[in-house]
């Protein structure tokens, strides 16, 4: 959606790996995966990228402009700002309990863990999302010849809500974070599965 290729898929064909390259052991691979998302979610709800974020937000209305008007003066664009602020704060100390569980050596925090790149995924939509809206017409013009053009603050904006539309499927996706949150993290009925097709 933005235009650039910061994703790739290989694929190996007819590839040996020596016994002792295999990472853990033969068959763990998909555990293997899971270890790796678990961090790569976590980054992904970075609490301190959300608090840059909305700083340069509420700068941005600070600065900007409607019919005279300063952005942050008018109410609607205000109350939207004080709303993410205070979700963009409970992701900070989320994340600082986080941390203290993992200093307390209390094991897996359960679904205290779980819902950190869900949380992250959707507030960082919201943010850039206000900020599009803020920027008007501006912020859904989007013509970079080059990654140069990409620091033009109506682009940069436009091109971060896209990307976290893709952030929100990356990594499992909002819905499957869900179902994660709620079977493990909650112990709810796994979802039931369609039957396998019987043979006549």
């Amino acid at each position: 959606m933005t235009g650039r290729a910061t994703f790739n898929e290989t694929f190996f064909t007819d590839v040996r790996v020596p016994v002792d390259q295999i990472v853990m052991g033969r068959g763990d691979g998909w555990h293997v995966a899971n270890v790796t998302l678990k961090y790569e979610r976590l980054l992904l709800g970075d609490a301190n990228r959300l608090s840059s974020r909305l700083a340069r937000i509420r700068e941005l209305m600070e600065r900007t402009t409607l019919d005279g008007q300063r952005i942050m003066d008018i109410p609607e664009y205000r109350d939207r700002l004080l709303r993410l602020q205070g979700e963009v704060m409970a992701s900070k100390y989320h994340g600082l309990r986080l941390l203290t569980e993992q200093a307390r050596a209390r094991g897996h925090p359960g679904s205290m863990r779980l819902i950190v790149k869900y949380n992250g995924t959707m507030l960082g939509y919201r943010l850039s999302s206000l900020a599009v809206d803020v920027l008007g017409a501006a912020g859904l013009a989007y013509d970079a010849k080059d990654e140069a053009a990409e620091t033009d603050e109506p682009t940069a904006w436009h091109i971060d809500n896209m990307y976290d539309i893709g952030l929100m499927i990356g990594g499992g996706s909002t819905n499957i974070q869900k179902n994660i949150i709620g079977e493990r993290g909650l112990g709810l009925p796994r979802e039931p599965k369609a039957a396998a097709p019987t043979r006549v």
